[in-house]
């Protein structure tokens, strides 16, 4: 999905587990990012645009082939155009991880990464506990429905009649995600696709925003100084819950501070890094 207006830098957007373009965070970054002069895209994982995937692999946290290829295909068709990428949570660790993969030849002028879930053990492991779990609920029924639909078309690695019996993150990732994209079992997906140990290998400005009190992860996701590279900036805020940074006293009426922050940190970039002879 992208923006109507046909100039300005890029921004790629990656969404959240079981996202799309309807999610409050992408739909707000699709409207203030042309009002700062920017063109958005939003790149669907597989599935998540309301198209069947076809293919018997889906997503996952640490699949970086498809954000490659957008990369690649905007460079190619506008190779003087700045491109940045912003990810929010899943869509955060599959951009970290890449950006580890790529190092200086990552081809983005910056990034940005929120409410990453920079371990994924740690994180699927606290979403069992206290109030987490009703998060974790939501999204595992989110997942199996996915799955389900999926089946119609092409059989995957579960059988039908024992989806219902998946109760966490873990279950459907040891069941279904592992063997659909070739991990032994949930602990090996989890310990490849985790972001946090490709932070050294990240060669471009990145911002990372993290909230303490981020329902979906324990404090221990969060890096120590030396796991950072020097090109990333770590802001970890008291309050934001998970991809929210709600500002405002208004309930009824909240502002997204994410709207404001972002916009306003990839234009600095723009402005410090511009090639010599641009503003």
């Amino acid at each position: 999905d992208w923006t109507c207006n046909d100039a300005g830098p890029i921004v790629i957007l990656l969404h959240g587990l079981e996202g799309n373009h309807r999610s409050h965070y992408a739909r707000g970054m699709l409207q203030v990012l042309p009002q700062a002069g920017m063109r958005a895209v939003l790149m669907h994982f597989r599935g998540c645009s309301g198209e069947p995937n076809r293919l018997a692999r889906a997503y996952h946290s640490g699949e970086t082939g498809d954000l490659d290829f957008l990369v690649a295909t905007l460079r190619q068709r506008e190779p003087h155009t700045p491109i940045m990428a912003v990810g929010y949570s899943l869509g955060g660790n599959v951009l970290l991880k890449w950006l580890g993969e790529q190092g200086a030849q990552a081809g983005l002028r910056c990034a940005v990464a929120v409410s990453v879930p920079l371990l994924l053990y740690d994180s699927t492991r606290h979403m069992t506990r206290g109030f987490s779990r009703f998060y974790q609920w939501w999204l595992v029924r989110l997942l199996k429905r996915s799955y389900l639909r999926k089946t119609r078309h092409r059989p995957g690695p579960l059988p039908v009649h024992e989806v219902q019996g998946l109760r966490n993150f873990h279950d459907f990732d040891d069941r279904i995600t592992a063997p659909l994209h070739g991990f032994t079992d949930a602990m090996h997906y989890y310990t490849v696709s985790s972001s946090r140990q490709y932070l050294t290998r990240i060669r471009i400005p990145t911002l990372m925003l993290q909230a303490a009190d981020d329902p979906f992860m324990p404090d221990s996701v969060i890096p120590a100084a030396r796991e950072l590279s020097a090109s990333i900036q770590l802001d970890v805020h008291r309050h934001g819950g998970h991809v929210g940074f709600v500002a405002g006293n208004l309930p009824w009426r909240p502002r997204y501070w994410l709207e404001q922050r972002i916009p306003r940190w990839l234009q600095q970039q723009l402005s410090d890094h511009a090639p010599a002879g641009q503003g």
